[in-house]
């Protein structure tokens, strides 16, 4: 018997400081592309849970404020069924919410 996927967590996740999406965005002031700190705050989410949640949509994403390279994001999530709903924050201020549609955890042992 497994044991069960988390319904709520919270995870932490470093941005690199030398992400390589940060360069040419922008010069002097770089930001992490959206995509990008889509992309990162679901990976972390997936290693938090334990399971891949591919093949997944994206439901809804809303950039707030950018984020950095060198931030340290604050990812916290719920699952309710098929869906995670989420929000990521640096130093106490949400920079992206959003909700990823997905399958269950896998039946495999």
């Amino acid at each position: 018997m497994s044991a069960a996927a988390p319904r709520r967590g919270v995870v932490e996740h470093l941005v690199a400081p030398d992400h390589p999406s940060s360069r040419g965005h922008f010069e002097g002031n770089p930001i992490i592309p959206g995509a990008v700190l889509l992309s990162e705050a679901v990976l972390a989410i997936e290693r938090s849970i334990g399971a891949p949640r591919a093949p997944f949509s994206i439901s809804s994403a809303k950039f707030l404020r950018p984020a950095r390279p060198g931030d340290r994001l604050v990812i916290e999530f719920s699952r309710s069924g098929g869906e995670i709903s989420f929000s990521c924050a640096v130093e106490g201020s949400i920079v992206l919410t959003g909700k990823v549609s997905c399958p269950g955890p896998s039946t495999r042992a």
